[in-house]
């Protein structure tokens, strides 16, 4: 559990409770799913409030309203009351129409044309809203599912240091996949505004790193991502189930007792049992044909075996889930007719919802357990059964495509494309050995009763606890306060700036990376602070520098320091004279390496070069770039050139041009600066850090290995350091506008853009 004074806000698209109208008085009901059930001990031992969606509440009377807010107040449940519209076209419409096919892989369930986007995206402001009302700063925020991906990035904009979780309960798809969405940056930029992002399995924080690098150019790996604001974790959380509930079910004598009635009613056939929720993601059409396909090769099985299909009823107002409804009936009279006998039919289809009760009894009865979907975030069926089978007897028949087959290894795993392998697994569990029958459902036990929905909740609420309060604008890391504090009151100080990476984030193509008119504003201010010097030293060329900052009374460092202006109106010189007869050799090989690397483009600077790999698909961009730099050691074979890797980008340049040289040309015209700053986020400002004195403030952007002793998240962070250094920050620094003097608008975009 978090601390005592962490309060847990629990926010999920519905209420973990049921309204149920009796006799004229309304009440809820305890609802029974997974997560109500992994939550609800969290909920009731905290004092924080659990906000979601209430249910239809249309058809109550103004008194039944009354009474059902107040029983809601009563066990710190918070309702965000949505209309039929909204609920048709946030939930209905977008939620279950658009993400739930995209993220299952079921493009051809997409609508031709969604018009929900906005519902979406307005409903998911809607929770925002009443999360920012009911927070208390120190709180842990944890938001729930598909419905409500945008609600982290809306949060972070609502509270910049509040710590947020937000955990997928279906799998995340492929990146190729993912891409259909014309939705996509915006989807993964809210999922993104949480601290901490959980997943069901490994695979899916795979998929979603990849799509982060891919769409946003985003740094990413299986564990974190570097966004231009903050870090955020990513991870696997495998979810539970209450197994103590199945277990205690399991051995029950009553549970036992219609278990053997069930198995009396089937005449001593063998059992082979699917339940699912009625979706077509669950496979089960495929897995009736798979069925049909073991009776026709194997007649012999007619009279000896059964499957039973329960099918709870789910969405069922929705065309989709209708038609599939229809198509199972008339599949199952069509196998039932076709291959039935005298003495049985070989399918018996219940179409119904049943007690948890009823439920373990079938699981109990059942020689085989067929748990068969396309695709599923976990399937939390496949764990009830093995939970349920105290006798240690009975085969699980597990799709690989379900979220638990990453666990659950012992299972018969299968393809449920596959319908040949499909009743050939069937056959071979159904005359599987007692003894190896033991020894899987054991092993399945262990992992399962080990691992149950109050250790999955446990885990992420611990992680999400001990996570960052990560809002760069909340303040200064507190390393940083006493250094930051006695540069403002140094007389005179001297700041050198990387710019990409520091002063704005990295961005998909260097173009982007344009300086907003708010950071152009401050570095004016604070370049007329008196004593205050301010120099950028950056990897973009001399025009780009030029263009952007000339207006500014601030020194210019282009390339690397190969080319400088120190001050407004002094004139561009050369800091060095380096041979470039090496360049057309590199150029070539970069220019052909772009030719066969989709997203990489090749800057011409006039000392350097770089090859950009923001873009390419990560797993090309890795192959490729070992391609490049075996041909680049072989060209440069003896030449007084170093290659450097920045972020996803290579460049190449002359050895004696880095900033270190525009560092000692900056001392060298400075009178003694008592107070110094430096700040750079790659390794090519790692010579600006060298080339200082230990007394300078040396500050690192990012996460990589440095010399500097200070560390800073991102830009936004970098950019509430310089306003701690503005007059009159002394208490707190101003929340800067841009300034009236000097040109503070948006620059004009160029064709050819570097990265520095």
């Amino acid at each position: 559990m978090p601390a005592e004074r962490d309060r847990l806000v629990i926010v999920s698209n519905r209420l973990p409770v049921t309204i149920r109208v009796q006799g004229g008085n309304a009440s809820l009901v305890a609802s029974s799913g997974g997560l109500a059930t992994g939550l609800r001990a969290y909920h009731q031992r905290g004092n924080g409030p659990w906000i979601g969606w209430p249910g239809d509440e249309s058809r109550l009377s103004a008194p039944q309203r009354r009474e059902v807010r107040r029983a809601m107040r009563a066990q710190r449940l918070s309702p965000v009351s949505l209309s039929v519209q909204e609920i048709r076209a946030f939930y209905e419409g977008f939620s279950n129409s658009v993400l739930w096919p995209v993220f299952h892989h079921l493009l051809d369930r997409l609508p031709l044309d969604s018009r929900d986007w906005p519902a979406y995206r307005n409903v998911n402001e809607r929770f925002a809203d009443a999360v920012a009302r009911q927070y208390h700063p120190g709180d842990l925020i944890w938001v729930h599912d598909y419905q409500l991906a945008l609600v982290p990035g809306m949060l972070r904009e609502r509270l910049p240091g509040a710590r947020i979780g937000f955990f997928l309960h279906i799998p995340f798809p492929a990146r190729e996949v993912f891409r259909v969405l014309p939705w996509r940056r915006e989807i993964l930029e809210g999922m993104l505004g949480a601290s901490l992002v959980g997943f069901h399995a490994d695979s899916y924080v795979g998929h979603f790193v990849t799509a982060v690098r891919a769409i946003l150019g985003w740094r990413a790996e299986q564990g974190t991502v570097w966004g231009p604001q903050r870090i955020v974790r990513v991870g696997a959380f495998p979810m539970g189930i209450d197994t103590a509930t199945f277990e205690r079910l399991g051995g029950d004598t009553s549970v036992n007792d219609e278990a053997k009635a069930i198995r009396r009613k089937s005449g001593g056939r063998a059992l082979v049992l699917g339940v699912d929720r009625l979706d077509y993601t669950k496979g089960i059409p495929r897995r009736l044909h798979a069925f049909r396909r073991l009776l026709e090769r194997e007649p012999q099985l007619r009279d000896r075996v059964r499957l039973v299909q329960l099918a709870v009823p789910s969405r069922d107002t929705a065309e989709p889930y209708r038609l599939l409804r229809k198509e199972l009936e008339e599949l199952v009279g069509r196998i039932n007719g076709s291959l039935g006998t005298a003495n049985s039919m070989p399918v018996h289809y219940l179409y119904r919802s049943v007690s948890r009760a009823q439920l373990v009894a079938l699981y109990r009865a059942a020689d085989v357990m067929l748990v068969t979907p396309l695709r599923d975030g976990m399937n939390l069926v496949a764990k009830e059964f093995v939970a349920s089978r105290v006798d240690n007897d009975g085969v699980l028949v597990l799709s690989e495509f379900a979220g638990a087959a990453e666990q659950l290894k012992e299972a018969v795993l299968i393809n449920p494309y596959d319908i040949d392998g499909v009743a050939a697994a069937i056959k071979a569990a159904l005359s599987m050995p007692v003894a190896e029958r033991t020894e899987r459902m054991r092993a399945l036990r262990t992992h399962v009763l080990s691992r149950d929905v109050h250790a999955w909740a446990g885990l992420f609420i611990d992680a999400l606890a001990q996570s960052q309060a990560v809002a760069q604008s909340a303040g200064l890391p507190p390393a940083l306060v006493a250094p930051v504090a006695r540069l403002r009151q140094a007389d005179r100080r001297l700041l050198l700036l990387d710019y990409d990476g520091t002063l704005v984030p990295l961005q998909p193509t260097p173009g982007e990376a344009l300086p907003p008119p708010e950071l152009l504003g401050l570095l004016d201010s604070l370049a007329r602070t008196p004593g205050t010097r301010i120099h950028i030293l950056s990897g973009r060329p001399r025009v780009e520098l030029e263009e952007w900052f000339g207006h500014l009374p601030i020194g210019l460092w282009a390339e690397h320091g190969l080319i400088g202006r120190p001050g407004f109106g002094d004139e561009w010189k050369r800091c060095a004279e380096v041979s470039l007869d090496w360049m057309p050799g590199v150029r070539q090989v970069l220019n052909e390496a772009t030719v066969g690397t989709p997203g990489a483009l090749v800057e011409e600077k006039s000392s350097s070069l770089a090859w950009h790999y923001r873009k390419v698909e990560p797993r090309l961009a890795k192959q490729k770039l070992g391609e490049v730099r075996k041909r680049l050691a072989s060209e440069l074979r003896g030449q007084p050139v170093e290659l450097l890797d920045g972020s996803r980008v290579l460049e190449i340049r002359h050895r004696d041009v880095n900033k270190g040289l525009a560092v000692r040309r900056i001392l060298a015209l400075d009178d003694g600066s008592p107070g110094m700053l430096a700040i750079g986020d790659d390794v090519t400002d790692e010579d600006m850090f060298e080339a200082l004195p230990n007394s300078a403030v040396k500050v690192h952007v990012g996460v990589q290995r440095t010399q500097a002793k200070y560390r800073l998240e991102g830009p936004a962070q970098v950019r509430t350091l310089l306003e701690h250094l503005l007059p009159g920050a002394e208490t707190a620094p101003p929340k800067f506008r841009p300034s009236k003097s000097g040109r503070t608008s948006k620059p004009r975009r160029r064709r050819v853009k570097s990265a520095g």
